[in-house]
């Protein structure tokens, strides 16, 4: 059913003489019918998965996965290397087909939306990001804003990609072409392409795995952030303790099913920890903000050796 768009408020602080020729891929999508969806109401079921089963080749990767990403939350998805969180992840963005079950994305199955309707309903960040010509920063971020093409949204294009360049702090490079980056700088443009396409609903794979500290505490702030502003945001993290500090609910996946779903104080247990990862571990609460802190268990040093590196 049609929904009818917002009334849309033009953004401040753009020069009104400033035109963006749109490119190829802009003009694709912006021939496609499509609904322009109006913003989630909090709590709302942004993207579902019920009784989800995926194939790859010959080997069934998830099993009977029921998991829901609610706007206004942050979803952790963690697990040991193998469990599943990158095709779930990947079925949940529609691309990846479900063996059985299904997938709804803003309520309907997600093969019943076209991609140009997809995209302004969820966004996508793989893990590794590759580009074949040498763009310019900058036209990478703005690539994020193909899908609003041709909508009366178009007209924030530009304070769109700013916003979001200064939020994952890649301004400073932007007439820099992607191919000089370093793979830290490359994944935070990246994250702001898809930060700048303003989908309600963020899927993100391993923001963190080729960022320093600095980055990854900055990574998940705007993931704080964007769930706070109402979208749903789902987020692969091998840290289990950047989940434990950022995430609304975590599901810990294992073997290609989930073996917990809720919050991290309540999922993070000792037994269930070390089971999935074999590997000993200890959950302690942090000792200013009581979030869980997974420890793993070491074997005793050897004797004669020192307990910590050399001064």
């Amino acid at each position: 059913m049609s929904r009818t768009p917002p009334a849309r408020t033009p953004p401040t602080g753009t020069a009104a003489t400033t035109v963006t020729r749109p490119g190829p891929l802009a003009r694709l999508l912006s021939r496609g019918r499509r609904t322009v969806p109006p913003r989630p109401a909090p709590g709302a079921a942004l993207a579902e998965a019920a009784d989800l089963h995926v194939r790859l080749g010959q080997r069934d990767v998830l099993a009977g996965i029921d998991l829901t990403a609610r706007a206004g939350e942050v979803l952790a998805l963690v697990g040991p290397n193998g469990a599943g969180k990158s095709t779930l992840l990947g079925a949940l963005a529609g691309d990846l087909p479900a063996a059985s079950g299904e997938v709804r994305i803003d309520g309907r199955p997600v093969g019943d939306w076209s991609a140009p309707e997809l995209a302004l309903r969820r966004s996508v960040l793989p893990q590794s990001a590759a580009l074949s010509f040498p763009f310019p920063v900058e036209d990478v971020v703005r690539m994020g804003r193909a899908p609003w093409a041709g909508t009366p949204f178009a007209e924030a294009d530009e304070e769109a990609v700013a916003t979001a360049m200064a939020a994952a702090e890649v301004t400073a490079f932007a007439a820099r072409p992607f191919s000089a980056l370093s793979g830290g700088e490359r994944a935070r443009v990246a994250l702001a392409r898809v930060l700048a396409q303003r989908a309600p609903l963020l899927l993100l794979d391993e923001p963190t795995a080729a960022l320093d500290l600095r980055h990854q505490e900055l990574v998940l702030r705007i993931c704080r952030e964007r769930a706070a502003a109402g979208d749903a945001v789902v987020v692969v993290l091998h840290d289990l303790g950047l989940a434990a500090a950022y995430a609304d609910r975590t599901a810990v996946l294992h073997d290609g099913r989930i073996a917990a779903d809720g919050p991290p104080a309540e999922v993070f247990r000792d037994t269930l920890l070390s089971r999935v990862y074999r590997q000993p571990v200890e959950v302690v609460p942090h000792p200013r903000t009581g979030a869980p802190l997974v420890v793993p268990v070491r074997a005793a040093q050897r004797p004669g050796l020192p307990d910590g590196p050399p001064a």
